[in-house]
């Protein structure tokens, strides 16, 4: 390097650790979820952690397509509230707002998260750059609903709606999933 120009020795400086930090983990089924923090509209500090033990249910969000797939999610909590058959002791689902690919305001994003939250009775967190979307090639602009095991490994992943006829299998699922 001693024979290299002052401008390319800085260019490499540059481009090496953007190359090691902008790592993608591409998500699939059977993959280990890498892990992550991101706060709630409260400021607090979550990671995967936060809910050691338990499957997850990862519903990560453009907020401009937050009703997409409450029919599903509105047969969860009836799998957890009235069925019984989704233990809230080995169980949780949270959104995470993908407040990168809308158009709308935080504070907006906020106001609209915390009716969600407050209808499922769970944790909205926000992903103001894209974070999680970027790492896990999630869709952008559109509703992405990851179930992850207890020791975090991507059972299922769905990118959009989720298709109406796969509702009970992903309930299946999930109900197995807690019983390992």
């Amino acid at each position: 390097m001693k024979n290299l120009p002052l401008p390319v020795i800085a260019l490499f400086l540059i481009i090496i650790p953007i190359s090691v930090t902008a790592q993608q983990t591409d998500l699939q089924v059977g993959s280990k979820a890498t892990e992550w923090e991101f706060m709630d509209a409260d400021k607090i500090p979550f990671t995967m952690d936060t809910w050691e033990g338990k499957v997850l249910q990862i519903n990560y969000v453009d907020p401009d397509e937050s009703d997409l797939n409450d029919e599903f999610n509105d047969l969860i909590k009836k799998a957890i509230d009235v069925d019984s058959i989704i233990p809230r002791e080995d169980f949780k689902g949270f959104g995470i707002v993908d407040c990168a690919s809308s158009w709308k305001p935080n504070f907006l994003i906020r106001i609209v998260a915390g009716k969600k939250a407050e209808k499922y009775e769970t944790t909205i967190l926000f992903d103001y750059d894209a974070v999680l979307r970027e790492q896990w090639n999630l869709a952008r602009d559109s509703y992405n609903v990851i179930i992850l095991d207890k020791n975090r490994i991507c059972r299922a992943i769905y990118r959009g709606q989720i298709p109406t006829s796969e509702n009970q299998e992903i309930i299946d699922l999930i109900v197995k999933l807690t019983k390992e």
